[in-house]
């Protein structure tokens, strides 16, 4: 895989930087971080979003998640590591990432209504379709994933 293709962080930031702010908007919502990282982390599965799965996935860990539901994350649907509030948040993330296949059906909307105000499913559909739209620039500009150190060469960096 070749590098980045074009800094588009950089080169028109009167876009870029809404989609920050956007970003923030979003973690300051009421349906809570480690929720919207779950769903973020999902989108970016269904998407084939490289960076962005390996962004999420950190950031769950550092959330205190566990990897056994992070690694079952694509098969949500199989196993019981997931509360029916997270269930129905998955479900409907799916649902609007690929909305040209499902339109959104009442009753994935009728689910989610029963765990989530109107408030929080608006917030919730906001934050996927941020993800959506992260999860195309950086598969379109090929955003490459930094190999992160393995613990053996993370503490001989700190040793020096």
């Amino acid at each position: 895989m070749s590098g980045l293709r074009i800094s588009y962080a950089t080169i028109v930031p009167s876009l870029f930087q809404p989609m920050l702010a956007f970003g923030e908007a979003v973690a300051a919502t009421s349906i809570g971080v480690k929720l919207i990282d779950l769903v973020f982390l999902r989108v970016s599965q269904i998407n084939g979003c490289a960076f962005c799965i390996d962004k999420h996935a950190r950031d769950l860990i550092k959330q205190g998640d566990d990897w056994q539901r992070i690694n079952s994350l694509v098969g949500w649907e199989e196993t019981t590591f997931y509360s029916e509030r997270e269930r129905a948040a998955l479900a409907w993330a799916e649902s609007v990432t690929r909305i040209a296949e499902t339109h959104a059906p009442d009753d994935l909307f009728n689910e989610l209504k029963k765990h989530f105000t109107d408030v929080e499913i608006t917030e919730l559909t906001y934050a996927i379709t941020l993800m959506n739209a992260w999860n195309r620039l950086a598969i379109s500009f090929r955003q490459p994933v930094n190999r992160a150190p393995s613990v053996e060469e993370a503490v001989r960096i700190l040793q020096k």
